[in-house]
């Protein structure tokens, strides 16, 4: 079988099935991709740059539609070369979100195309509005509806399209939903996994952390509102001050994934220790940025109590990769939150918005750690039943020869 691959940030959410597929003897394997340094194992990689223009005179609401036409060229231009090297694939499998997809059909009108559908976006009632206290960067409805642009005209361009959570799915109008399949990219829960032995070194004053210590977690890739950090830094002076042998290691970057970004000259780490700072002792407040793969899993197996809060958004794979490494996760009762964890059964939910009752709970999850055990083994459940990735990588198998085969393919996960 011959598949090419489509994202701007190879190898992203195909990583796994990528390296899946490469590694099936008899099969080629193509990843067209926005330059960067990522390699993968029997995997061609082909680079395409966007063309970008500066000064462009159109209505503010049509930039981002006109960034995905310009990428959709670019991509289909790549998806063109490869035709005339006498590439002809199987399938196309890609991330409609930027453009990437819109053009692919013109190429290769007889190969069927499976698109990814992240997110569809709302007015109100999903992430716009959500938090009163940070503006969105779509409050106007008629923006929004112009960023979905993209998303009817990716639809209409694919065979069929995947989504990670039946909450995104849910997103989506129900014309489309009947053409949407609800599958994760899964987590390799052999790797992502307890381990009662984990102890972590953290440079400050050479401090070891291990699983007999308290040790709170928060994980995000980059310091955001849309990812709760607000409220959790708001969280750590009632924490400590319950908890004076308590340590807490925060993970993630200074820059802004989602949403505005912070004022001018300002990171939202540094307007949160402006606001809590003189509240909490930064001795055991450890900010490590963005960390390697195995120290952040490590992390996560040292942890006594993982906070997760988001807006009602996509479901970031970090908390999915908590409850596999047997966190007893904190999460906020958001609906993709509450679309895996149930409370007091895999997990604990709180009101995203309240510090106290996040302070609550990760006092009564350090209060009792041995009743909280049996928490632990349902959250692993939870993600070896529904993430494990041999499971899911036979449900992509499936998904895929269904499509390549013009049979109706599994909606729901």
């Amino acid at each position: 079988m011959i598949i090419i691959f489509i994202h701007q940030n190879f190898p992203a959410q195909y990583r796994h099935l990528a390296r899946h597929f490469a590694d099936r003897p008899g099969n080629q394997v193509f990843f067209i991709t926005q330059p960067n340094e990522n390699a993968m194992r029997a995997v061609t990689k082909v680079s395409y740059k966007p063309d970008r223009v500066n000064g462009r005179v159109c209505h503010p609401f049509a930039v981002d539609f006109d960034d995905a036409i310009r990428t959709g060229l670019s991509a289909a231009d790549a998806c063109r070369a490869l035709k005339a090297k006498g590439v002809r694939p199987d399938i196309i499998v890609g991330h409609s979100g930027w453009g990437e997809l819109l053009f692919v059909k013109d190429v290769y009108p007889d190969v069927p195309l499976l698109s990814y559908f992240e997110f569809f976006y709302h007015a109100d009632g999903v992430d716009v509005g959500f938090d009163p206290e940070f503006e969105s960067i779509f409050d106007n409805p008629a923006r929004l509806r112009t960023k979905n642009a993209v998303n009817f005209l990716s639809f209409d361009a694919c065979d069929w399209g995947h989504t990670p959570t039946r909450w995104q799915q849910s997103l989506y109008p129900p014309e489309m939903r009947q053409r949407i399949s609800a599958i994760h990219e899964g987590v390799d829960t052999e790797i992502v996994r307890p381990s009662p032995t984990a102890w972590l070194k953290l440079a400050r004053a050479s401090t070891v952390l291990g699983r007999k210590d308290e040790v709170v977690t928060y994980v995000s890739r980059n310091l955001e509102p849309y990812r709760g950090f607000h409220v959790f830094m708001r969280a750590l002076p009632i924490i400590q001050r319950r908890r004076p042998r308590a340590h807490t290691i925060i993970v993630g970057g200074d820059g802004v994934s989602y949403g505005y970004p912070s004022l001018p000259g300002t990171t939202y780490r540094e307007r949160m220790l402006q606001e809590v700072g003189r509240s909490i002792d930064l001795d055991r407040v450890h900010f490590l940025g963005q960390v390697p793969y195995d120290v952040y899993l490590n992390i996560l197996q040292v942890s006594s109590v993982h906070v997760y809060l988001t807006y009602p958004f996509v479901l970031s794979w970090s908390f999915v990769e908590s409850l596999a490494a047997g966190c007893v996760t904190v999460g906020s009762a958001t609906p993709p939150v509450l679309d895996v964890l149930q409370d007091r059964v895999n997990g604990l939910a709180v009101d995203f918005f309240s510090p106290e009752e996040i302070a609550d709970r990760v006092d009564e999850v350090l209060d009792h750690p041995n009743r909280m055990q049996a928490i632990r083994e349902r959250a692993r459940e939870t993600a070896v039943s529904h993430f494990r990735l041999q499971r899911l990588l036979v449900r992509w198998e499936a998904l895929i020869d269904d499509i390549v085969h013009e049979r109706p393919p599994e909606i729901a996960s």
